[in-house]
């Protein structure tokens, strides 16, 4: 299985190619127990609006992108995510300045949404690369925002790549698929 970092395009088709392979991290794994481990401790860094713990799980090298989807009809209707255009374009750099502008004073989000980050149906498989992984997760995030009782929410595929740096897992690739081609969130300041 190989992921092309440049572009961070992790085809839907590698991805679960890989997954039903040999190479799959059997469930209850001291491998896949860690990563699922990890994978929660980052959900709970960002609920708490703890980013610099958050950006210690991440890679000097990180792809972070969100790829937009469509909604399309006839033969063309497998092929709904458009990695042209994207919500998120990110690198470990600009990560940085938008996690240090959300701590200070980040408009869109001031005050501050209250979130609920839920990752399930984990599946992760060994990547060709020794000690690297991929992780195929589904997200469900809950947002309150000001005093608002209707809450906002979003869902996704997220589709990783996590290395094992001196003993730790980092994120070196996230590619988010959400599910909707028509954002139910006023603004996407929150990371996914």
């Amino acid at each position: 299985m190989t992921v092309n970092y440049a572009t961070a395009a992790i085809d839907k088709t590698s991805v679960m190619r890989g997954l039903v392979s040999t190479q799959r991290v059997p469930l209850g794994s001291e491998v896949y127990n860690r990563l699922l481990e990890t994978l929660y401790d980052e959900a709970a860094a960002l609920d708490e609006r703890r980013f610099d713990d958050w950006v210690a799980y991440l890679e000097q090298d990180l792809v972070y992108t969100a790829p937009l989807r469509l909604t399309r009809n006839g033969p063309n209707k497998d092929r709904d995510v458009v990695r042209t255009m994207k919500h998120f374009d990110e690198n470990h750099a600009s990560i940085l300045m938008r996690t240090g502008r959300l701590s200070k004073s980040a408009w869109a989000e001031d005050p501050p949404s209250r979130t609920r980050r839920f990752v399930t149906n984990v599946r992760i498989a060994q990547c060709d690369t020794a000690g690297e992984y991929e992780v195929v997760s589904y997200l469900y995030v809950e947002r309150s925002r000001f005093d608002n009782p209707e809450n906002e929410s979003i869902t996704a595929e997220r589709r990783d790549v996590w290395r094992l740096v001196d003993g730790a897992y980092k994120l070196a690739v996230r590619e988010i698929i959400v599910d909707q081609s028509t954002l139910g969130m006023s603004n996407f300041a929150i990371f996914l």
